[in-house]
């Protein structure tokens, strides 16, 4: 099967489709146009022939692609109107779990399941991965997407093998990636799988872009709910926070609802799926990341006012939970609003 076509110099080019199923976030297919294009522009500017042929299309027959800022977009083509045969595409972003059963798709998932072997690549950005999952392409796969929808599509299509972690997956021929930017990772994933590293080095330095970030590939979502709906942890959690400077460990918590030890462990554990210290762990971290984010205090100060420890000890958890060490994490999401804070990197 060939989904490369011919110029006239007898290059192949790849015919990339990139689906819009919403205009909520425009980074989510912008993003990846931006990646194909500018590698075909590094090409060219090497001489070579461009690679790619990339199209915007929309999934419904109106062609309109809706967006809450007043910005609607209106596409050239639908997904059904493409006669050529596809290469790659890639299902950019939705709303999530509720769009699934809009009757206004029911068509474009039809004709995802019935195109679905003539094409070498199939991918999703953001929660685009709950159009692959309706359609059944991820079931008993390895599949991400944004962190704080992962939990969402574990629930509703329990066959998939969700990892809210890395920023892009790869199962067989799906691709899946998380939240937003990450679409650009994994069109440069899929550039460099292409092209070669060179070549996707190139248009990540034309995008200001890393072509592998730092953090192992690792998404940075809240590692607990934002807002607690366990009956312990939500009773807990306000006096944790107040006193999360603390020494702090099971018995005091069991102690501080009335419970024994070996009791409040089982029940907070079947409640919420994590052991009390892992829980109070987390807490700590969160603790931390927002002080780090928002805060001119030093390290050392961080790790004690979050019950920590040190150095080393809040290094080590950091690394365990987001795989970058606490002064990495500030530099990559301090507030700009904050000047420049003379610290020890560690």
């Amino acid at each position: 099967m060939n989904q490369e076509k011919r110029t006239e110099t007898g290059a192949t080019k790849r015919h990339v489709v990139i689906v819009a199923m919403t205009g909520r976030m425009l980074l989510d297919f912008s993003g990846p146009v931006d990646v194909f294009n500018s590698a075909n522009a590094v090409l060219e500017a090497a001489g070579k022939d461009a690679s790619y042929i990339v199209r915007v299309v929309a999934p419904t027959a109106d062609r309109v692609v809706t967006n809450e800022v007043g910005l609607d977009i209106t596409c050239s083509q639908t997904v059904f109107d493409i006669s050529d045969s596809i290469d790659t595409l890639l299902i950019a972003g939705t709303h999530g779990a509720q769009n699934l059963d809009d009757p206004r798709y029911s068509s474009f998932y039809s004709w995802l399941i019935a195109k679905e072997q003539e094409m070498r690549r199939i991918g999703s950005i953001c929660a685009g991965a709950f159009s692959l999952a309706k359609a059944g392409l991820l079931d008993g796969k390895r599949a991400t997407t944004h962190w704080d929808r992962s939990e969402l599509l574990s629930r509703n299509f329990p066959k998939i093998l969700v990892d809210s972690n890395p920023f892009h997956v790869s199962d067989g021929k799906i691709y899946t990636s998380g939240g937003v930017s990450s679409g650009i990772d994994l069109a440069l994933a899929l550039v460099e799988e292409d092209l070669g590293r060179d070549i996707a080095l190139q248009v990540a330095r034309r995008l200001v872009f890393y072509l592998n970030r730092p953090g192992f590939q690792q998404q940075f979502g809240n590692l607990l709910p934002i807002h607690e709906t366990h009956e312990l942890a939500a009773k807990l959690r306000p006096w944790l926070i107040k006193h999360i400077g603390e020494p702090l460990d099971v018995a005091t918590m069991a102690e501080h609802v009335h419970m024994s030890q070996r009791n409040f462990t089982r029940v907070f554990h079947r409640q919420t799926g994590l052991p009390p210290a892992r829980y109070l762990e987390k807490l700590r971290v969160e603790a931390a990341r927002r002080h780090l984010e928002d805060g001119a205090m030093s390290l050392e100060q961080v790790a004690a006012a979050c019950g920590l420890g040190g150095l080393v000890s809040m290094r080590r958890v950091f690394l365990r939970h987001f795989m970058v060490t606490p002064s990495d994490y500030r530099r990559a999401f301090r507030t700009s609003l904050t000047g420049l804070i003379a610290e020890n990197t560690f």
